[in-house]
């Protein structure tokens, strides 16, 4: 003997099927969006290249926000563990002709820079300035930042 089972059908289904709205849908609008408190303030432009085992930089971006064309003289000095770029006429370093900026090996030695490392890089174009942070920079800033929010040890 062989049975029939019906067919199962939601009643939402079945009353939009025979006509009626189905009521006991919800409505929903759009989600929520997260709002952030910080918002930015400053037009710095940011790059994040790695230097190459002769200390070149190739970020021709960061170069041409500046303004800088090849042969473009620079100074570099180290302060508080930043090395700060400034466009200078009586500087020693110039832009390469690829664009590329060079870091000597006596600045990459005392700021712990090794081949591949990526280096942040801050161009302020108001200020004609570049900052440019190593990693041990990067890791306290970091490590500074997450205490300042996670409160306790949080390196």
């Amino acid at each position: 003997m062989t049975s029939i089972v019906p067919a199962v059908v939601p009643a939402s289904v079945a009353s939009t099927a025979s006509g009626q709205a189905a009521s006991r849908r919800p409505i929903r609008g759009p989600l929520p969006l997260p709002t952030f408190a910080d918002r930015r303030t400053r037009q710095t432009v940011y790059a994040m290249p790695a230097i190459d085992c002769n200390g070149r930089l190739a970020d021709q971006a960061i170069v041409r926000v500046m303004g800088w064309k090849p042969g473009t003289r620079y100074a570099i000095q180290e302060q508080g563990g930043l090395l700060l770029v400034d466009a200078n006429p009586r500087g020693v370093f110039t832009v390469t002709r690829q664009g590329h900026l060079y870091i000597p090996a006596v600045v990459r030695r005392r700021c712990a820079i090794s081949p591949a490392d990526r280096l942040l890089i801050a161009a302020e174009p108001d200020q004609r300035r570049l900052v440019i942070h190593p990693p041990a920079a990067l890791d306290r800033m970091i490590a500074d930042r997450h205490r300042a929010v996670l409160g306790g040890d949080a390196t």
